[in-house]
């Protein structure tokens, strides 16, 4: 007598023969290879990973994942810090294998598929001159990436990622493909643009693209107490600058490249970077107010686009904890308290402490999208990254005290893709709150049932 087959077994089997990519369960050789994800904190065990090849396949795993009544986690090609991409004894789809991209450097546009990473799209566009508004380092998965905002380093010359998305594909909790464009799903299109996955999952987006025919950076290294005089010199850069300009202050421990001497390697270190969507000459130029201050470590250069997004990139594996608060101003008060904080780095950790310089074409560009910190002229980032989970109290701690610390210059609103699971009212504070009755209409539409519910989410209007 044949052995009693369950309804899950019955719809796995189903699954495993409608996929043309490759399903995994617990016990498969691949599966612990398969769960894992760029932050070193996230354990998790999902009962079924479905890694798929196309957007058919896509839409076969949501079926598969509705009819079992799984949760349902989407797993695009980056970080996904906060663990939203993969869900204790629930189905993770994965669109890793997606990675296609399509250059079509005539019309000045880029078709990415969803599990497409930087790295794959900047090294696409090179060869053609050619570039969009990209993450700050080349692991950061495109889809997520884009519909949450997208904030990078040339988002000062060509604005947000998100403002030179053309088009998008979807697969809806139905299982349905739709195309939402300025005139095919209108409302859809406005709530992409920072509203990230609650509508469905991007199986593609396409882009406008820029030339881009040079890329300088400036990389100047100084010691912690040199950090106010460093920031406020920053600071007056950037009132002036010319919108190529971008980039920001970073405490960091010196990194072991060639051009760090031995004795600073591992050592607290405050840095400015000048980035340049233009020639060396120019960042130069705009960098002399820094040179003047007599860096330790000076490095100018011409660099491939696609180079500098490897810059900063951090392994996977390490434990992280992120966040970010949008500043209104940076007087002097407020240049100082970043700087004693930056100087409380946590020792024997890779953590950085950010402050990016924004404006310029972000605080230009549209005004109506759901994107209430695109006016903020300067962010704090604390991106803490470190390997021994001793240190997750002490590390954690500080990163919350630098937000605390930068409370007083704060707008409230935040870009979601910089922060984990903060609570509700961060979440009003990174759509607006005049936005969320507009976003969750979109949400009744596409996604009534709230299926895409792992993430900063929007829920469904009654």
């Amino acid at each position: 007598m044949a052995p009693h087959t369950t309804a899950s077994e019955t719809a796995l089997a189903g699954l495993r023969e409608d996929l043309a990519g490759t399903v995994y369960v617990p016990g498969d050789p691949g599966y612990d290879e398969a769960r894992a994800v760029h932050n070193g904190m996230i354990d998790r065990r999902p009962a079924v990973i479905a890694q798929c090849a196309g957007p058919a396949d896509v839409s076969n795993a949501i079926l598969f994942g509705r009819e079992t009544g799984l949760p349902i986690a989407v797993r695009g090609g980056g970080h996904s810090v906060a663990g939203a991409s993969v869900v204790d004894g629930g189905l993770v789809v994965d669109l890793r294998r997606m990675h296609a991209v399509v250059v079509d450097p005539e019309h000045m546009t880029v078709r990415v598929e969803g599990g497409a990473t930087m790295s794959h799209l900047d090294r696409a566009t090179q060869p053609f001159g050619l570039a969009t508004t990209g993450g700050r380092v080349s692991t950061t998965g495109v889809g997520g990436f884009v519909l949450g905002g997208g904030s990078g380093w040339l988002e000062r010359k060509f604005g947000l990622a998100s403002d030179n998305l053309l088009a998008a594909e979807l697969i809806t909790a139905e299982g349905r493909h739709v195309v939402a464009g300025p005139e095919e799903n209108p409302e859809l299109f406005w709530a992409l643009h920072g509203g990230g996955g609650n509508f469905g999952v991007a199986t593609s987006l396409t882009l406008r693209l820029h030339e881009l025919p040079h890329m300088s950076f400036a990389l100047l290294l100084f010691p912690p107490r040199s950090g106010p005089a460093v920031l406020r010199a920053y600071r007056d850069l950037g009132a002036r600058a010319p919108d190529e300009i971008g980039g920001g202050v970073i405490y960091f421990p010196a990194p072991p490249e060639p051009f760090v001497p031995a004795h600073l390697v591992g050592q607290l270190v405050c840095g400015a970077l000048v980035t340049c969507a233009g020639p060396v000459a120019r960042v130069r130029g705009a960098a002399e107010p820094l040179l003047a201050l007599r860096p330790v470590v000076e490095v100018v250069s011409d660099v491939p686009y696609a180079d500098l997004q490897c810059m900063l990139d951090d392994p996977p594996g390490l434990r992280n904890y992120w966040s970010a608060e949008y500043l209104s101003g940076l007087p002097d008060e407020a240049v100082d308290v970043f700087a004693a904080r930056g100087e409380r780095v946590p020792e024997g950790t890779a953590t950085q402490h950010v402050l990016f310089l924004m404006g310029g074409a972000v605080a230009a560009g549209p005004s109506g999208y759901p994107q209430p910190w695109r006016t903020a002229p300067w962010v704090v980032h604390p991106f803490a990254t470190w390997e021994d989970p001793a240190d997750d109290g002490r590390v954690v701690q500080w990163v919350h005290d630098v937000r605390t610390a930068m409370r007083p210059w704060t707008t409230d609103a935040v870009y979601l893709n910089f922060i984990g699971e903060e609570g509700e009212r961060r979440v009003v504070a990174g759509f607006g709150e005049e936005n969320l009755p507009r976003l969750a209409a979109v949400k009744a539409a596409f996604d009534p049932d709230n299926v895409f519910r792992l993430n900063h989410n929007v829920r469904p209007a009654a």
